[in-house]
């Protein structure tokens, strides 16, 4: 088998299970393998360290899935990881109908490169390595198998697939289409999704128990939900017993499923509109609005290192905008998607939010993504969904 060498005194975080090897890492690679092969990682002491798939396109140069020389990378191996991932999940979900779940969540399910969201009776995947793609006519029968599902959809990272050079379409890949949105319940809340046209997977599945926890604290409040994409929040808000409740996004194709899973839920204390969320900042400002709670949900805006410092311009200026919205004793509830921005670098910005703005911000609630999106204490780079439930004096 194609052997990859690592460089001198670079084995120690494979050694860990780490499961992304650079390019910056090897040495040399000896037996000339095609990107999608299987390889062995071997130290500069010929230790044999690891088993993983080779992508010579990409800087993540292997993924590493298995720590155990005997254990193949063959049809057993991919059947196992899925069993026990979606063992986990059908005991943290055993009623499963009208129920959104992430089955496989990529390097925290030993799967580097692979994400499966149920809603209700369909799966969508989210290939995101080489190595995933190159076994997707292999992994989507065994999902098939293992799951039930009445059709597996196949969505594109198109970041990813840039950095993997991956061409992927997005596709059927096992049994039927839904026709129109596909509906799931989530405290209590219906929830149209748009599996094919919506974003990532059709809906942000991770935030399920920080809807809830928000809305405990936006009781009988007059609440802005910004970045609001198809009315999570807002929606749990306004069930929870929130006052007046308003949801902004600047896509006008999210904000029509919006206002149709308002009127699915019969909540008449909710509205969205469709505009870019900076703007409506400034505008609701100008206008001497106040409200007694916020909900900021932005996209990822550090894509790589590189980008943190414009990221954490752009969260302080939204954070900041939020605080001088708020009422005395508001809640801010903050988030951030940018795997790169860490937890201490959002609690500087709020510092420098409270500091600018001359208001205490309290921080009440630390949270991150909901028990189906897991971090591997060996791959820290999973944990990447942080969320404060703050209260503003």
């Amino acid at each position: 088998m194609p052997r990859v060498i690592l460089k001198p005194r670079k084995a120690r975080p494979f050694h860990g299970r780490h499961p992304w090897v650079l390019d910056s890492a090897i040495d040399r690679v000896e037996g000339a393998p095609a990107d999608g092969d299987v390889v062995e990682l071997i130290s500069d002491r010929d230790q044999w360290v690891a088993r993983g798939v080779i992508n010579g396109q990409s800087r993540i140069r292997v993924r590493l899935y298995t720590w155990r020389e005997a254990e193949a990378l063959d049809d057993a191996f991919w059947r196992r990881r899925l069993e026990a991932a979606l063992r986990w999940r059908g005991w943290l979900f055993p009623e499963e109908q009208e129920t959104a779940v992430r089955l496989v969540s990529s390097e925290a399910d030993g799967l580097s490169g692979l994400i499966v969201d149920r809603y209700a009776d369909y799966l969508v995947v989210q290939v995101t390595a080489l190595a995933i793609a190159r076994r997707l006519d292999r992994l989507a029968p065994l999902l098939a198998e293992l799951a039930r599902p009445k059709g597996i959809l196949v969505r594109g990272d198109r970041e990813m697939s840039r950095l993997e050079k991956l061409s992927l379409p997005d596709e059927l890949a096992w049994g039927q289409t839904p026709e129109g949105p596909v509906f799931v319940s989530e405290h209590g809340v219906r929830y149209g999704v748009d599996l094919e046209g919506g974003q990532k997977t059709g809906f942000f599945i991770d935030q399920r128990d920080n809807r809830k926890a928000a809305a405990g604290y936006f009781r009988g409040r007059r609440v802005l939900d910004l970045f609001c994409y198809t009315g999570g929040f807002a929606l749990c808000a306004a069930a929870g017993g929130a006052g007046e409740t308003l949801g902004i996004d600047s896509s006008a194709k999210a904000i029509a499923l919006a206002k149709a899973n308002a009127e699915l839920n019969g909540l008449a204390n909710v509205r969205f509109e469709a505009a870019d969320c900076f703007k409506s900042l400034e505008a609701l400002a100008g206008e001497g609005r106040r409200f007694g709670g916020i909900v900021l949900d932005p996209p990822k805006f550090a894509r790589n290192r590189q980008g943190v410092e414009e990221a954490m311009r752009a969260y302080h200026h939204l954070n900041r905008q939020a605080v001088e919205l708020l009422e005395p004793d508001g809640i801010l509830t903050t988030c951030s998607c940018s795997g790169h921005v860490s937890r201490e670098d959002f609690l500087h910005m709020l510092a420098e939010a409270a500091q600018r703005s001359g208001r205490d911000i309290q921080v009440l609630e630390q949270r991150g993504a909901a028990a189906d999106h897991p971090t591997s204490v060996t791959c820290l780079e999973s944990e990447y969904l942080k969320c404060f439930v703050c209260r503003v004096l």
